[in-house]
């Protein structure tokens, strides 16, 4: 039996494969070591995930592969699979960065550029097989470039500094009813600031026709691949796949920046789940 996890910073998408390869599918929230300890992550899985599963699999030997946001160093690691342990004590844990998720879904044994856009963002080239070389991404102050996090942020400070269009200004206050007050409180008092930046992103989207709000999310993934993509040797070589939520839904924009920059676009997707979960079990079948 398998259980595998990709995390994002923002949700948590599982799926379990029983003694059938029969596959259920379950959600929490995103798990990032960086912001959480074991116990957090302990408790939401013991609260919202074993719930959702079949009583057989705590007493059964499980092969557990986590990959997740923020699990890039032996010390975040280890928190995460400490809350694994604790929660499957019977279980064979494998945690890795959601880097190596999204090359596996996206490049499979191809080598490549794989790329993250959703609350955070970030980028590695590939060879087929393993993780060769990583443009080091800053996290949500201090960089994730084109994430939603970096599109919010950049959003919202035009917001309160009143720099928007006037038009721009009225539709938001219109579907929005939040003070600076409010806002300043989402961003430096309240737990999951990159969530909450990440969240203005929707409205952006479901207004993306806007040239104002268009121009400020085509400069964000600009951004992007000027810091991140195209400082790899091989970034015209070599195609560039994305997973994640602001990768698939601006997916035209995307495109429309690395035509501008002479870089190829492979695949993007909004989750990697669904083939990481084909990933490991042709590798359990063969």
């Amino acid at each position: 039996m398998m259980l595998i996890a990709d995390s994002g910073s923002t949700k948590t998408h599982w799926r379990f494969v029983d003694k059938d390869n029969q596959i259920l599918q379950f959600e929490t929230t995103g798990f990032n070591p960086y912001h959480q300890n074991t116990e957090t992550i302990s408790n939401e899985i013991k609260t919202v995930l074993l719930p959702q599963m079949p009583k057989v699999v705590l007493p059964e030997k499980i092969n557990i592969h986590f990959y997740g946001a923020g699990c890039s160093t032996e010390s975040k690691v280890a928190i995460v699979k400490a809350a694994l342990n604790e929660c499957f004590p019977n279980a064979i844990v494998e945690v890795d960065h959601d880097l190596l998720a999204a090359a596996r879904a996206v490049c499979g044994s191809d080598p490549g550029i794989a790329a993250i856009l959703g609350t955070g963002s970030n980028s590695c080239y590939y060879d087929g097989k393993n993780i060769v070389e990583n443009v080091t991404s800053l996290g949500y102050i201090l960089g994730d470039e084109g994430s939603g996090a970096h599109i919010g942020k950049t959003f919202i400070t035009a917001y309160l500094n009143k720099e928007l269009p006037k038009s721009v200004t009225d539709i938001f206050n219109h579907k929005t009813i939040l003070t600076a007050e409010e806002i300043l409180d989402g961003v430096y008092k309240k737990p999951f600031p990159s969530r909450y930046l990440a969240s203005f992103s929707k409205f952006i989207f479901r207004n993306i026709s806007d040239p104002y709000l268009n121009k400020l999310v085509y400069d964000c993934i600009e951004q992007f691949f000027d810091k991140h993509i195209c400082k790899y040797q091989k970034h015209k070589e070599v195609k560039l796949s994305f997973v994640g939520s602001v990768a698939f839904y601006y997916n035209s924009i995307i495109k429309n920046v690395a035509a501008k920059k002479g870089v190829q676009i492979g695949n993007i997707i909004e989750s990697p789940i669904a083939a990481l979960t084909l990933y490991h079990l042709e590798r359990t079948n063969s």
